[in-house]
């Protein structure tokens, strides 16, 4: 119940915007309620149960208590039990008792700790990635995969996916949403182990490699970016903890984030709350991209990295990025047609499966999911908001 509760709060605290958007203020405060609710019914027949062993453990312990002290007392006056021994006979029906007495208090808790304990056991058989690896260094910085498959539980997301990025190339993955693209970069930097097949850097399997050794050649910007309740300088500095402050500067202009911190009261030293909660997406992921600049590694994953950007700053940013992944092996998710054009090859991801693969012009005279998705794309972007002499706004393409 106490699970269920903290649960719902998280929940309505962090829905509520989507909540009071969508009137949906008496629905879920009659959610909250209930829980509330249950919680509190839980704990009265935890208490309730309690009462009786308590209003007994009193009795006895009490009552016993005040029998030692009152027969010690009688012995002394008998001259059977000296002085000293009657005064440590009536201390010790204190000092006692009352340890007996906390012990019953924690008895009720036994339950609620072999609860706990159940949990944490369950945690604790859960399957562990194997980490018998060791320190390597790849001789070349090329990613390979091998008729891999893999699985969240029992659904099916990667199936006999087989490529090769060569290194220092740029390949670009599409495709339909919950086709495997992001899945595919994880696995490439071992967040998930494959069912079957091999994912492999620079000849070598990624199993092999220790994952401290293996996470030293990426560089990551996630799709949804995840900032720590710490300064901004400690932020990108999280790509490499020993870097210096002009470090840091250099990669936030090469972001084009400088600007914006600079105008921030505290500027390189302002706190960013919780995931970076003080600060808007787009610079959040600047931060991100800042954060990966830094790191500098031979490897680049840019999972939508110009999704919350600016359009004044994209095109600074895409130039940033050219700088960043000079010389470097870089894969990207993307669904902006300028990022995705100029790849030296493109992988066409859906359910599952590679369908296509080729540079861009060859795609497009293969027609098939690709060429839909250019043309789809370059439909959207056509178009435009006009107003009428009549003052009524019409869309036009």
């Amino acid at each position: 119940a106490q699970t269920r509760l903290v649960d719902a709060v998280l929940e309505y605290i962090q829905g509520m915007s989507v909540v009071r958007a969508f009137h949906g203020d008496k629905a879920a405060n009659q959610t909250l309620n209930r829980t509330i609710e249950e919680t509190e019914q839980q704990n009265f027949k935890l208490e309730r149960k309690r009462i009786p062993y308590n209003v007994l453990e009193q009795i006895v312990l009490r009552v016993t208590a005040v029998a030692a002290i009152l027969l010690s007392i009688w012995f002394f006056l008998q001259g059977s039990m000296t002085l000293f021994t009657c005064l440590m006979v009536v201390v010790s029906a204190f000092l006692v008792y009352s340890e007996l007495e906390s012990a019953g208090e924690m008895f009720f808790m036994l339950p609620m700790i072999d609860a706990s304990i159940d949990r944490v056991e369950e945690i604790d058989r859960a399957p562990r990635m194997d980490e018998g690896g060791s320190v390597q260094t790849p001789k070349h910085c090329g990613i390979s995969f091998e008729h891999v498959d893999f699985s969240y539980g029992e659904r099916k997301i990667i199936r006999d996916v087989s490529f090769t990025i060569p290194e220092g190339t740029t390949t670009a993955i599409v495709g339909p949403s919950g086709s495997g693209k992001t899945t595919l970069t994880s696995l490439m930097a071992r967040f998930w182990d494959v069912d079957s097949g091999a994912v492999k850097l620079g000849g070598i399997d990624v199993k092999d490699y220790a994952l401290d050794s293996l996470m030293h050649n990426f560089s990551m910007v996630f799709q949804r970016v995840y900032l720590l309740n710490d300064s901004i300088e400690n932020n990108i500095k999280f790509g490499k903890p020993d870097a210096t402050h002009e470090e840091v500067v250099a990669a936030a202009k090469a972001a084009r984030c400088h600007d914006f911190i600079t105008a921030l009261p505290d500027g390189y030293d302002t706190i960013i709350g919780e995931s970076g909660a003080t600060i808007s997406g787009g610079e959040r992921q600047r931060l991100s991209i800042a954060r990966a600049m830094l790191k500098d590694a031979p490897i680049i994953i840019l999972d939508e990295a110009t999704a919350n950007v600016d359009p004044e700053n994209e095109a600074e940013l895409q130039e940033a990025v050219k700088a960043l992944t000079a010389g470097k092996t870089l894969v990207m998710i993307a669904h902006r047609m300028k990022t995705v054009q100029e790849a030296d090859q493109i992988l066409v991801l859906d359910q599952g499966r590679i369908v296509q693969r080729g540079r861009h012009a060859e795609l497009m005279q293969q027609g098939g999911i690709y060429a839909d998705f250019v043309c789809s794309r370059r439909s959207a972007e056509s178009w435009r908001i006009a107003e009428r002499k009549s003052n009524e706004v019409k869309a036009e393409v």
